[in-house]
């Protein structure tokens, strides 16, 4: 795998609170504010997946995440998500989170699930052959005290 980008998206290491997984962390971008931040999802000092947190509105965000198939199951994203939505409510000042996953990927909604996200509802998406697929959209909201 190629060694990440030192541009705009330069990524420095921090530990997760978990024993040997670790996130790579951003650096701070030139945009303000920052529209995008990415992460690798690190388990035993390999890169096993990404997640992303992508800004859509000024109080609203995406994430979106890749894991290589021999290491799921293992609540890596889990725990990436969880640690990525408390990184967009202390960090970004974005007030909600959504993702989405495909319909055919129902352990994708599970991960959603179990970092806090609840299902709300469907987004139709082109698929390469020109169809139209349902997929599922869940969203958090920061909460406040």
């Amino acid at each position: 795998m190629p060694p990440p980008s030192r541009g705009r998206r330069a990524a420095a290491r921090f530990s997760s609170t978990r024993p040997r997984r670790r996130f790579v962390a951003p650096c701070p971008a030139a945009e303000t504010p920052r529209a995008q931040w990415s992460w690798g999802i690190l388990a035993a000092d390999e890169m096993i997946g990404l997640i992303a947190l992508r800004r859509r509105s000024p109080v609203m965000g995406t994430i979106s995440y890749i894991l290589r198939e021999d290491t799921w199951g293992r609540g890596h994203t889990t725990d990436a998500a969880q640690q990525v939505v408390a990184f967009a409510f202390t960090t970004t000042g974005l007030e909600r989170v959504e993702a989405m996953h495909h319909p055919a990927n129902p352990a994708s909604g599970r991960v959603l699930a179990k970092a806090g996200f609840t299902r709300i509802g469907t987004t139709d998406q082109p698929a390469a052959d020109g169809a139209i697929v349902p997929y599922e959209t869940y969203a958090i909201r920061h909460q406040t005290s």
